[in-house]
């Protein structure tokens, strides 16, 4: 897929439940929500949103609290922020979506995809949280009591220009440490905004502690059995490790794994015409998810299955991997993705 000259996706507004709500749009055909990570806004899908609006409508809001959108003393949860996804798509008049988040708003796309299961027809996660507590320390200092005052300090205009030049500067290194440095600096430019720091502060307390990651999908994830699933990771990710790909094929068997060499946390912005393509595939390669109450009881009256039960009580059926395992093992555990499940690996 190319992006023609002629897609542009364009900025909207919406009030919801008296906030207004920006999220950029463009194409036609089966709808694509695109949820955006801590501290970015629809602008880090722009490379890839050209390319699928040739074939799909493509939504990408800012959270609330992101971007253009409002930034109120409101519910930053990620049940919030589901909520918020659901009533936005049916002021548009839309009733299913392929959801597709990177980093926290994978969590939003989990949520929504586990509270409004009769309007998700697929999911995709990108670098996604929630499957695994692993996380870089930048994101556990959020939660620190000092942060709101040093981020105002850092945020000073002198200080922000110097801090975004360096950050640009180290990010032209040619190392897999500093790949999304510029991509930090946007998310770093925004924090000039009290109310986005506070709004990311409240987010990141609501889903990370001093230990890691504190939401996990692994109690739910026997529920996407009935849902087409995608993961896709840059195996270079300095934010959330690519071995939590080897979770998420863990807990869904059924998954697509896709790793994308010489990507980080930003495998969109890395390689657009892959992750386009990747995309693509797996949404012309599936079948919509269908709703059926009656199936959806069964399950939460049955339970998980064995493997998957284990491995969401911290004992993996496929591979035992650990955070105390050498690196080494755990590359090598990832690169082994390839053979779990029928999942496959672009590496």
């Amino acid at each position: 897929m190319s992006a023609g000259p002629e897609v542009r996706p364009e900025v909207r507004f919406v009030e919801v439940h008296g906030h207004r709500r920006a999220y950029a749009i463009a194409g036609s055909g089966p709808v694509l929500l695109l949820l955006h990570g801590l501290g970015c806004d629809h602008r880090t899908w722009r490379p890839v949103h050209l390319r699928l609006a040739e074939k799909y409508t493509v939504i990408a809001p800012d959270l609330l609290g992101h971007g253009l959108s409002d930034k109120p003393r409101a519910d930053y949860s990620v049940g919030g922020y589901a909520n918020g996804m659901r009533d936005l798509l049916t002021i548009l008049g839309i009733d299913k979506v392929t959801v597709v988040g990177h980093s926290f708003g994978g969590g939003v796309a989990m949520q929504f995809a586990y509270q409004f299961p009769e309007r998700t027809e697929r999911m995709v996660l990108v670098g996604s949280g929630g499957l695994g507590p692993e996380v870089t320390p930048f994101i556990r200092a959020i939660t620190t009591p000092g942060y709101h005052r040093l981020m105002g300090v850092l945020t000073l205009p002198g200080v922000r220009h110097v801090g975004m030049a360096g950050l640009h500067g180290l990010g032209r290194l040619p190392s897999k440490y500093t790949r999304d440095l510029p991509e930090v600096a946007r998310i770093y430019d925004s924090f000039k905004d009290p109310r986005a720091r506070a709004a990311i502060r409240h987010v990141v307390r609501g889903v990370v502690d001093w230990r890691g990651q504190v939401v996990t999908m692994s109690d739910r994830a026997y529920l996407t059995e009935v849902l087409p699933m995608c993961v896709v990771w840059g195996r270079d990710d300095q934010v959330i490790p690519a071995t939590h790909a080897l979770n998420a094929a863990a807990l869904a068997p059924g998954a697509r794994i896709e790793l994308i060499a010489d990507s980080g946390h930003f495998p969109h912005r890395d390689h657009p015409e892959r992750f386009a393509e990747i995309l693509d595939d797996f949404v012309g390669s599936t079948k919509p998810a269908t709703y059926s109450r009656a199936r959806w009881r069964r399950y939460l009256v049955d339970g998980p299955s064995l493997p998957v039960a284990q491995a969401a009580a911290g004992e993996p059926p496929v591979a035992p991997v650990t955070p105390a395992e050498p690196a080494r093992a755990r590359a090598s555990a990832v690169r082994g993705l390839r053979l779990v499940g029928g999942a496959r690996s672009s590496a």
